[in-house]
C-alpha cells in the first residue's frame, strides 16, 4: 500500500515538471478583456496554489472546473471577499443544489470595483476635478452531473460586463470540464476550458466626440457628431490540465496534493502546485506555489488555513482564508464563508 501511495506521489510531481517544458511558448500578454475573470474565488483552492482542475467538495471548485458539480451532494453556497492589488475589492457569490438523479445547478456572481479615481488628460495631468470608476461584473449559470460513479462533466455560463466610466463592453463565455477519478483512493484527473466566447468591443459616450472634416475650409460644419470605432477583443481563455491524490494517514490525517497545468491564450503557460492537510476533520493547513515557470513571475507562494464546524449534522460553515503573495505589488488576502448542507 505504502508503495502505491508514492507511487501516485510522484506520478503528480511528474505530471507538473513535463508540462513545464511548455513555458516557452510566445505570451501575448495585454491582448484580452475580462481580466478580472482569472482572478480565483476559492479561499481553499487559491492557498492550494491554485491547482484546482482535479478537485471538488465546494461550490467555488467550479470556477476552475465546472464538472466539480456533479460532485457536490447537497446544497452549498459560499461568499468570498478579496482585499485585491491597488485597494481594488472583488467579492463573489455561488451556490448550488444537487437533485437527485438530475444533477447540479449553480449561480454564480462575481464583482470587481476599483475605487474613484481622478479623470487626467494630457492638458490637465494633475486632474480634471471629475471622478470615475472602473467596474467588471459576470453573472453566470452552471451545470454538473456524474455521467458514471468516477466520471463527472459539467458546463458554466456567463454573462461578462465591464464599466469603465461611461464606456462599457459586454460578451457571454463558455466554461467546459471533465474529471474523472481513476483510484477509489482519491487518485483524480481533471480538464477543463475557460472562457471561450465571442470577441467584443467597447461602446459608450466617452468614444462620441465632435470633428472637423477640413480644417482648412472655413465656413463649413465643424462639429460634424463622430465616434471613435474601437477595436474587437477576446475573453482570457484558458485550458488547465490537472492531477490530484489524497494520501490517508488515519481516519483524522490526511493530505492532499494537487498540480495544474494552465494553457492561457495571452500569456505564457504555467504550472501550479499545492497541498493541504486535514486535521481531525475540522482544521486544514494549505500551501502551494502558483504560476511556476512562468516569465517575469511576482511573487507565487500562496499559504492558508480553514475551518469547518458541523452542526446538527444537517449542516456545515466553514471559513477559509488566504495569503497570495504578488512580489513588488504587494499581496492579496481571501476570506471565504460557506454553509453546506447534506
Amino acid at each position: 500500500m505504502k508503495t502505491i501511495k508514492f507511487y501516485n506521489f510522484f506520478l503528480v510531481i511528474g505530471f507538473a515538471a513535463l508540462i513545464s517544458i511548455t513555458s516557452l511558448a510566445q505570451s501575448k500578454a495585454g491582448t484580452t478583456i475580462g481580466q478580472f475573470l482569472k482572478i480565483e474565488p476559492s479561499s481553499r483552492i487559491a492557498a492550494i496554489g491554485n491547482a484546482g482542475a482535479s478537485l471538488s467538495g465546494e461550490i467555488s471548485s467550479m470556477f476552475y472546473n465546472p464538472a466539480s458539480l456533479g460532485r457536490i451532494s447537497g446544497t452549498d453556497v459560499q461568499f468570498t471577499f478579496n482585499k485585491w492589488l491597488a485597494d481594488i475589492t472583488y467579492n463573489y457569490a455561488a451556490a448550488g443544489v444537487n437533485l437527485e438523479g438530475v444533477g447540479t445547478f449553480a449561480l454564480v456572481a462575481t464583482v470587481l470595483n476599483s475605487g474613484e479615481m481622478d479623470v487626467r488628460t494630457v492638458e490637465q495631468p494633475s486632474g480634471t476635478g471629475e471622478r470615475f470608476t472602473v467596474q467588471n461584473m459576470a453573472f453566470g449559470l452552471g451545470y454538473g452531473l456524474m455521467v458514471t460513479d468516477r466520471v463527472s462533466v459539467g458546463m458554466q455560463l456567463n454573462y461578462v460586463t465591464e464599466i469603465i466610466w461611461h464606456s462599457n463592453i459586454s460578451t457571454f463565455g463558455l466554461n467546459l470540464g471533465v474529471q474523472y477519478q481513476i483510484l477509489d483512493e482519491g487518485l483524480t484527473v481533471g480538464a477543463s476550458l475557460s472562457n471561450f466566447g465571442a470577441d467584443a468591443s467597447y461602446d459608450g459616450r466617452d468614444l462620441y466626440l465632435n470633428y472637423d472634416l477640413d480644417p482648412d475650409k472655413y465656413g463649413d460644419n465643424d462639429h460634424l457628431p463622430a465616434e471613435f470605432r474601437t477595436g474587437s477583443f477576446g475573453l482570457p481563455v484558458i485550458f488547465r490540465a490537472g492531477i490530484s491524490y489524497k494520501f490517508t494517514f488515519s481516519e483524522d490525517y490526511n493530505l492532499l496534493v494537487a498540480a495544474d497545468a494552465m494553457h492561457p491564450n495571452d500569456n505564457s503557460e504555467s504550472v501550479n502546485l499545492g497541498g493541504e492537510l486535514n486535521l481531525l476533520k475540522y482544521v486544514s493547513i494549505r500551501g502551494g506555489y502558483r504560476n511556476l515557470f512562468l516569465p517575469d513571475l511576482e511573487g507565487g507562494l500562496v499559504l492558508g488555513a480553514g475551518f469547518k464546524v458541523d452542526i446538527a449534522a444537517s449542516y456545515n460553515i466553514r471559513f477559509d482564508y488566504a495569503y497570495a503573495d504578488y512580489g513588488r505589488l504587494a499581496e492579496t488576502h481571501r476570506l471565504t464563508l460557506s454553509l453546506g448542507f447534506y
